[in-house]
Parts: structure tokens; sequence; C-alpha cells
């Protein structure tokens, strides 16, 4: 029996490319959608359909849509066994999903070539499942595939031209002391609803402090390592909480 190529598309330019390398095999490609992306990713996907030739399916979870809504009814933000927005925004999506799925299927992740060991990890965490990794088989740099995504003309993801490093959800509750200041500045108002929702279930982003108490000036976040929201990030509150 014929394996289903199906490719997880992050919102984030190297799932995007990850697609393209692999258009003319790819069987669907989806998209798990949270209110709290940035409408600039909504445009920077149908440019992707449009550069494909391919639907991207937007698929959502029916519980939850929003990481507030996430954290007001589990108050849990994050801790030692991730983030409990992934598991409910995106974990569970994609699992709902596999359930209704009939036959074996090849995945399409976008790794690039420095992470190796998270392709490994994968791997070990999903062996029921095919898995293949366009950039990494390429050994194509994160560099290089943002050099790709200009050569094919499209414009990347707002989040990136900012100066972030990846197009994760506007206030993601994994950022450090810098990307929580970045955000603070650059979008006030998810700073002060996130700062207030530590409050009121009494647990923080970030561990050690509030953000309501977070120095203007603390953390660069140019030194700060912060995956893409995707699967390594339900892997990890695999490990813990499994």
């Amino acid at each position: 029996m014929t394996k289903k190529e199906v490719c997880w598309f992050s919102g984030g330019v190297s799932s995007f490319i990850a697609c393209y390398l692999r258009k003319d095999t790819l069987d669907e490609i989806f998209y798990i959608h949270i209110n709290d992306q940035h409408p600039d990713t909504l445009r920077f996907l149908h440019d992707c359909e449009k550069a494909l030739g391919k639907e991207i399916t937007i698929i959502q979870s029916e519980k939850f849509k929003s990481v507030e809504e996430v954290i007001r009814q589990t108050r849990y933000v994050n801790g030692p066994s991730g983030a409990r927005c992934t598991q409910e925004l995106k974990k569970k999506v994609r699992q709902d999903w596999e359930k209704q799925q009939d036959g074996e299927m090849l995945y399409v992740w976008g790794y690039d070539s420095t992470e190796q060991h998270r392709a490994e990890r994968l791997k070990e965490a999903m062996p029921e499942y095919e898995h293949i990794f366009p950039l990494l088989d390429e050994n194509l740099s994160k560099e290089e595939v943002h050099g790709m995504l200009q050569r094919l003309a499209i414009q990347r993801p707002v989040m990136y031209e900012m100066g972030y490093r990846n197009n994760n959800c506007i206030g993601c509750v994994k950022g450090g002391m810098g990307y929580w200041n970045k955000i603070r500045r650059d979008f006030p108002e998810v700073f002060a609803e996130r700062a207030k929702i530590e409050r009121e279930i009494g647990h923080s982003c970030i561990k050690g402090v509030f953000l309501d108490e977070l120095e203007p000036n603390r953390g660069r976040i140019e030194d700060e390592v912060m995956e893409e929201c995707g699967i390594m990030c339900e892997i990890a509150y695999e490990k813990v909480t499994v």
C-alpha cells in the first residue's frame, strides 16, 4: 500500500521550503491554526499555496481557540512539562486527525542542517510513522532556507521582519526575558494580558519572575534559544508527562 505523504506546515519559512522540495509527491499539507498567530501568517500561507500549486488545509482545536483560553481553563502556563497550550492547541488536534486516518503515513518536516538531533528525537518519539527531512537531506541551513524563500519572491511572515526568530504565537509562553521585553515594546496589549493571567493563576511564563516584575532592560532576544512551536515542543511535554 502506498504511504500518504503529509507535511505539517507550521507557518514558518523552514516548513514551507520542506513542503516546496516535496511538492511533487505530497498528498496533503496541514496547518494547525491558533488565534494568537500574527494575522500575516495567513497571508504567508496563501502565498505559499500559490508557489506550491497545492491547497494547505487549515485545522483548529474545537475546544480552544487561543492560548489565553487554555491557560484560564487549565491554570497552567509553562514549566518542566512544557507548555500546555502546545498540548491542547496543536498536539491533540494532530492526534485527532491521525485517529481518523487509515493506512501508513510518511511525514515531512522542516528541520534544517543544525537540527539533526531533533530529527532523531522525533523518529524515536513517533516510530509508528516514516519521517523525511528534506532540508537535512540537502544540508540546508536556516539562512539558505530564507534565501530560497527570497528567490521565490515570497515575503516572509512579518514576525521575522520584526526581529523574531520564528513565527510562533504572539506572546509565546516559552519565550525568555529578552523575548518578553520585545513583546512588551511591540505588542504591549499582549504583554499586559499575559501578565494579568499570570497573577490570576499564580504561575509565570518565565521561571522565577512574573511579567509585571520583569525589568525592561533584562535579557537579550539575540542570545535566547527558542524553538519553533511544533512537534518538538509536543515531545518535550510527552517525555515528562507520559
